[in-house]
């Protein structure tokens, strides 16, 4: 499977997909970013993965400019879209142009906190138990979309937003790539009798080439 990574910033979570799936589960064949300093696209360069830049000034609206993301995409025969990091809302046009083919990582066990800040919201709740969701994404309320895997720490005492994030990244950096090579092997599949229910076979995972990680599964 041809993957696209859209990504905003720092790009652990595209590092983690390129160190465990990339060339085996699937191919990373383009990395595109809202922000020129991403260091996701140097991380994308570094591998070999050809990288573009749409910045939203460029264009006179976010339709325009998602658009032309998914023209590029497009162009590279991407079947998968990974939103890993990406901090701009995708307009519903492009959402219906990959319709079932986008899955996003999220900082919180979905429906909970959805939306930015998931974490200080988290704590804001009281939370006790902190997350990572990965799920489909599709038109609608943000976050919303059918969830594919999700993973779980306990962190009764925290209170410092950078201390939950750290304690979320290797659950990211498992889940999204696992997720991805799921998707990849077709191992994940809507419940017809759930619409909102995603029956997942792990064992292709294994056979498609992801390597196995940290993280705690729910």
């Amino acid at each position: 499977m041809r993957v696209g990574v859209l990504a905003s910033g720092e790009g652990t979570n595209l590092q983690a997909l390129l160190d465990r799936v990339h060339g085996r589960a699937v191919d990373i064949v383009a990395v595109a970013s809202d922000q020129p300093s991403a260091r996701a696209l140097e991380r994308a360069r570094a591998a070999g993965v050809e990288t573009a830049v749409f910045e939203g000034g460029e264009f006179p609206r976010r339709r325009q400019r998602d658009a032309a993301i998914a023209d590029w995409l497009e162009q590279r025969d991407v079947g998968l879209v990974v939103l890993a990091g990406y901090m701009a809302i995708l307009d519903d046009v492009f959402l219906e142009r990959f319709a079932g083919r986008i899955v996003n990582v999220h900082p919180s066990l979905l429906p909970a906190f959805p939306g930015l800040r998931a974490v200080e919201q988290a704590l804001a709740y009281g939370a006790k138990v902190f997350g990572v969701t990965v799920h489909y994404v599709e038109p609608g309320e943000v976050d919303s979309g059918p969830i594919v895997l999700q993973g779980s720490v306990e962190l009764p005492d925290a209170t410092d937003p950078a201390e939950v994030l750290a304690a979320l990244r290797p659950i990211e950096h498992d889940l999204l790539p696992r997720a991805v090579a799921l998707i990849a092997a077709g191992a994940v599949r809507r419940d017809s009798e759930h619409p909102r229910r995603m029956l997942v076979d792990a064992a292709p995972a294994a056979a498609a080439g992801a390597r196995p990680g940290g993280g705690a599964p729910a």
